[in-house]
């Protein structure tokens, strides 16, 4: 068992942010009240402590780069929504670039992460560590958080700078096989040298070597599977094989202690509301609580109460996209709270699931189902929503429950306001766990590398209720998009599997409410961008015109 101090607050890990503010010395006189990249970074404590603030570069301030959010959005499985204030995610549904600096955050905050870690991996050897597990725990986290920060600027935006030093650099875009060669070695580098502990909520929200291992197989399914490649060629020169990521996802099942939880839906919040939600009662749900860990997550983005929408970057501690993508405008609909109503789901994903799927239900709010209550209160068109469907993303909305108020008197309130007593604001108090690697993926990813392929893909299906079938390619396909809607993995993996325009395009002609008027949906996905986002212009100026825009934009 690693043992580090964690009394680290979010609010103190935001105070450490200043060390990557410049690369510049300011005084050369001793500074007494803050900390310096001279005096700084020489113990294990030190070190855990930026590492903290590497993390809390995850989150994006507001929703509208939230990546989880964007790359649903842009997937087959949600449309735009919002309403007529709302053309960014319009825009972002139809793959147009309606402002100068889209994506401006999603880009700065990778790059604000890579310079944070880029500076503690730089100064790591001039730090003291009485205890070489959590030297090696420490070294294994920052190179997989480069790594992370890497494969979504890669998956977003293709080719990016590739900056490995803590100095202020205008670098023009690496190719992919450049950052891919980077992202892949940071990984190992990280698989390699952190302890095989098996899981444990000590570690809840910190990367592992098991979450390594399973995003190893995220990066070289994408890579291989978008660039049509066998392999990756490392940094240092040597080849990632698949038999090498197949070696590494197979300990990941059988060392990790990580399982798939009893239930699908005790991992999603509304599954606490089990006093005001019929569905929860009868169903027996309960909530695995995000702070007390879950042995299904191998990496998650952890919130705070600490949420609030001050201007000055505080938002950011509660989950913004469960914010987002609540059902636009809708108030009383227990357990179901209100927001803003971006990337409502798409018909199409409810009905392709199998009958007898308990993840249909448990993954999608159907407004017209019986099953939750909520037909006869839901206003449609409320606040003029846009692309209305009558599907909404159930994993992530704010969940309501029935509280007593300090004079004993009945009144709805979110549910983290009634477990922790989080601040009384709609905007603010959602505070779940953003999941971003689940055991459930990587069983799917084991069985699509091939790696006793029928045990591990059937040990989903049996969860969700289902039979056992083959596990072709296209059977792995429908899999993956029902166990793991809304967590922000379809659209990359349409752009690996080369289904993306025709997926996407699909929804043509699906009739909509736009402000409660009928209306045929239209998108047009680009095939001449690739599948990437813009770089922000603000970006390409500032570089001197080292950075060229990304094709078709």
């Amino acid at each position: 068992m690693i043992k580090i101090n964690k009394k680290l607050t979010v609010v103190g890990a935001l105070c450490l942010s200043m060390l990557s503010g410049c690369g510049e010395k300011f005084l050369t006189q001793e500074n007494l009240t803050e900390v310096s990249t001279d005096t700084y970074y020489k113990n294990s404590g030190e070190i855990f402590e930026a590492l903290t603030g590497v993390y809390n570069a995850l989150p994006t301030e507001g929703g509208r780069d939230n990546p989880t959010l964007v790359a649903n959005v842009m997937s087959d499985d949600c449309f735009g929504g919002g309403g007529p204030d709302d053309p960014d995610v319009q825009a972002m549904d139809n793959f147009q670039n309606n402002v100068e600096n889209k994506y401006a955050e999603l880009w700065g905050n990778s790059y604000k992460g890579i310079f944070r870690v880029n500076t503690i991996i730089a100064n790591f050897d001039n730090s003291v560590f009485e205890d070489e597990e959590v030297k090696n725990q420490l070294l294994g986290e920052a190179h997989f958080l480069r790594a992370f920060y890497y494969l979504r600027l890669a998956q977003f935006f293709g080719e990016a700078p590739l900056i490995l030093k803590p100095e202020p650099t205008d670098n023009p875009k690496a190719s992919a096989d450049e950052l891919f060669g980077q992202i892949a070695l940071d990984f190992k580098m990280a698989i390699d040298v952190m302890p095989a502990n098996k899981y444990s909520s000590d570690m809840n929200g910190r990367a592992t070597k098991w979450s390594a291992e399973g995003m190893m197989a995220r990066a070289f399914l994408f890579y291989t599977g978008k660039y049509n490649k066998s392999s990756i060629v490392l940094s240092d020169g040597s080849t990632l094989t698949k038999d090498q990521v197949k070696t590494w996802i197979d300990d990941c099942i059988k060392n990790s202690g990580h399982d798939l939880i009893d239930d699908f839906r005790n991992i999603w919040p509304y599954s606490y509301a089990n006093e005001d939600y019929a569905y929860a009662k009868d169903n027996n749900l309960s909530w695995v609580d995000d702070a007390s860990g879950n042995e299904e997550v191998l990496f998650s983005i952890k919130y705070s109460i600490l949420g609030a929408n001050d201007g000055n970057g505080s938002l950011s501690y509660s989950n913004q996209l469960v914010l987002y993508t609540a059902m636009r405008g809708q108030d009383g609909l227990l357990p179901f709270g209100m927001g803003w109503g971006w990337g409502p789901a798409n018909a199409d994903l409810w009905n392709s699931y199998e009958d007898g799927d308990l993840r249909k239900e448990g993954s999608i709010i159907s407004v017209e189902n019986p099953t939750e209550g909520i037909s006869e209160d839901y206003v449609w068109g409320q606040w003029d929503c846009f692309h209305e469907t009558g599907y909404w993303n159930k994993k992530y909305t704010p969940i309501v429950v029935n509280t007593l108020d300090p004079d004993g008197n009945t009144i709805v309130k979110g549910m983290f306001y009634d477990l922790y007593g989080s601040p009384d604001d709609f905007q603010t108090w959602n505070i779940q766990d953003e999941m971003l690697l689940r055991f459930s993926d990587v069983l799917l990813m084991a069985a699509e590398l091939g790696v006793n392929a029928n045990e591990n893909f059937n040990r989903v299906r049996a969860r969700a209720g289902l039979g056992t079938k083959d596990p072709s390619l296209e059977n792995i396909k429908a899999e993956r998009r029902h166990e793991l809607a809304f967590e922000g993995l379809r659209y990359f993996d349409l752009q690996r599997w080369g289904d993306a325009e025709t997926a996407i395009n699909k929804s043509n002609g699906t009739i909509v409410k736009t402000r409660n008027i009928d209306t045929p949906y239209e998108v047009n996905y680009r095939p001449e961008t690739n599948g990437f986002l813009p770089i922000p212009e603000s970006e390409i100026r500032l570089s001197g015109g080292v950075l060229i825009q990304n094709p078709g934009w």
